[in-house]
C-alpha cells in the first residue's frame, strides 16, 4: 500500500511541478524500479500484475492533477481490478469452458469488426429498413443467448427450476417449456415448481422482445414497456406461485448446455427471417393495410415471437409504423405464439402441466392486453 501510494504522489508531484522533463523521467524511474523488482522475484511464476499496476499508479497520478475525476475513476478501477484477482481468475477458470471463451472473442470480433461494415443507411429490398440496426440486433440475441447458456451451466448444480425457467427463457421459452414437460411426465410430483420455471420463461419472453425493440427503436420500446412488463409480472406471478403450493426449490432439471453457445448458421438464419419477416411486413401493410400488417405478424408469430416483434420496431424506427402499430402487433405475435407454447406444454408434459403453463400464459397476455388498451384510449 505505501509503494503503491507513493508512486500516485510522486506522479501528481512531477505533473504539478511543471518541469519539462520530470513527469517522463519519473515514468522511466518507476518502469525500472518495477522490472528490476521482477527480475528479483524468487517466485517460479512471477507475472507482471504488480509492475504494471505499479507504473500504471504512477500514470494515474499525474492524471489526478490534470483532470482529478478522471483520475480518481482510474485509481477506484484498478484497485477494484486487483482485489477481484481471486473472482476473476474463478470466473475464467471455474465458470466459463474454454468454448465459451472462444465464443465470447467470436462474439467480440463480430461486434467490433464485423457489424461496422454492414450498411447503415435504408435499402430498398428491406423496405427502407437499415440492415446494420437488424445485424445489431441478431448479435445482441447471440449475447443474450450465451450469458443464458453460460448461467444454466452454471446454475445447474446450484438453482431452482424457477431461476433456470427463468435464464432458460432467454435461450428459448418454448425449449425451456419442452424440457420442463419432459421431466414433468418422468416425475409427476415436481409438475408445479416445474409448471412455474415454465411460466418465468415466459416471462423472460417478454423482457427479451423489450429489449430487441430497444435495441431498434427506442420509442417503439417505450410504447410497449408497460405492456411487457405487465406480461412479464403476471407471468412471474403466477410461476412464483409454484413456492407456495410446492414448498422448497426443485432441483435444476434442464440438461447441461454443451458445445458452443453461438451457432453462425442458426444466426444467419435469425438474420435472413428478420430481414424476410420485416419485408413481408411491409408490403403486407403497404398492399392490405393494417389487416394485412397483423395477419404476417400472426403467421410469422406461430414460429418465432422475436422476429415479428423486431421487424415492427425496425419498420416504427423507418417511420412506416405508428407506435400504436407496434403494441397492437407485439401483442398480436406473442399472442399467437403463446398458443404454439401451450400446445407443446401438452405434447410435452401432459394435461397437467399444460393446464398450469396455460394458466400463466393466459394471466400474462390477460394483462399485457388489458394494459394495452387502457394505454391505447
Amino acid at each position: 500500500m505505501r509503494s503503491f501510494a507513493v508512486a500516485a504522489v510522486t506522479g501528481g508531484l512531477a505533473q504539478w511541478l511543471q518541469i519539462p522533463g520530470v513527469v517522463v523521467s519519473g515514468a522511466v524511474f518507476v518502469a525500472l524500479l518495477g522490472a528490476v523488482s521482477h527480475w528479483k522475484s524468487r517466485s517460479s511464476d512471477p507475472g507482471l500484475t504488480t509492475e504494471l499496476a505499479l507504473f500504471t499508479t504512477y500514470l494515474i497520478g499525474v492524471q489526478s492533477v490534470l483532470a482529478p475525476a478522471f483520475g480518481g475513476a482510474c485509481g477506484v478501477g484498478l484497485a477494484a481490478l486487483l482485489a477481484a484477482r481471486e473472482r476473476l481468475h474463478r470466473f475464467a477458470t471455474d465458470l466459463l469452458s474454454e468454448q465459451e471463451l472462444h465464443d465470447g472473442l467470436l462474439l467480440a470480433a463480430l461486434g467490433l469488426i464485423v457489424l461496422p461494415l454492414i450498411p447503415a443507411g435504408p435499402l430498398a429490398g428491406l423496405a427502407g429498413i437499415a440492415p446494420r440496426p437488424l445485424a445489431a440486433l441478431v448479435l445482441l440475441i447471440l449475447a443474450m443467448q450465451a450469458a443464458g447458456h453460460v448461467a444454466l451451466r452454471w446454475l445447474r448444480p446450484r438453482g431452482g427450476a424457477l431461476l433456470a425457467g427463468f435464464v432458460g427463457g432467454f435461450v428459448s421459452s418454448t425449449a425451456t417449456i419442452a424440457s420442463f414437460g419432459s421431466r414433468a411426465r418422468a416425475d409427476p410430483a415436481q409438475i408445479a415448481m416445474l409448471a412455474g420455471g415454465a411460466g418465468l420463461s415466459s416471462a423472460a419472453t417478454w423482457l427479451q422482445a423489450l429489449v430487441m425493440c430497444a435495441a431498434l427503436s427506442p420509442a417503439a420500446a417505450l410504447a410497449i414497456l408497460p405492456m411487457a412488463l405487465a406480461g412479464a409480472l403476471g407471468a412471474a406471478a403466477i410461476g412464483l406461485l409454484a413456492l407456495r403450493t410446492h414448498g422448497p426449490q426443485a432441483a435444476v432439471v434442464l440438461p447441461p448446455p454443451t458445445g458452443s453457445a453461438l451457432r453462425p448458421r442458426e444466426a444467419l438464419a435469425v438474420a435472413a427471417v428478420l430481414g424476410l419477416v420485416a419485408a413481408g411486413v411491409s408490403q403486407a401493410q403497404h398492399r392490405f393495410g393494417d389487416a394485412g400488417l397483423n395477419l404476417s405478424i400472426a403467421i410469422a408469430a406461430l414460429v418465432d415471437a422475436h422476429a415479428p416483434v423486431a421487424s415492427l420496431a425496425a419498420l416504427n424506427a423507418a417511420g412506416s409504423l405508428s407506435a400504436h402499430g407496434v403494441v397492437l402487433g407485439a401483442l398480436i405475435a406473442i399472442t399467437v405464439n403463446s398458443l404454439t407454447r401451450c400446445v407443446v406444454a401438452a405434447v410435452a408434459g401432459g394435461r397437467a402441466y399444460a393446464q398450469r403453463v396455460g394458466a400463466a400464459l393466459v394471466v400474462s397476455l390477460a394483462l399485457a392486453w388489458t394494459t394495452g388498451w387502457m394505454l391505447g384510449r
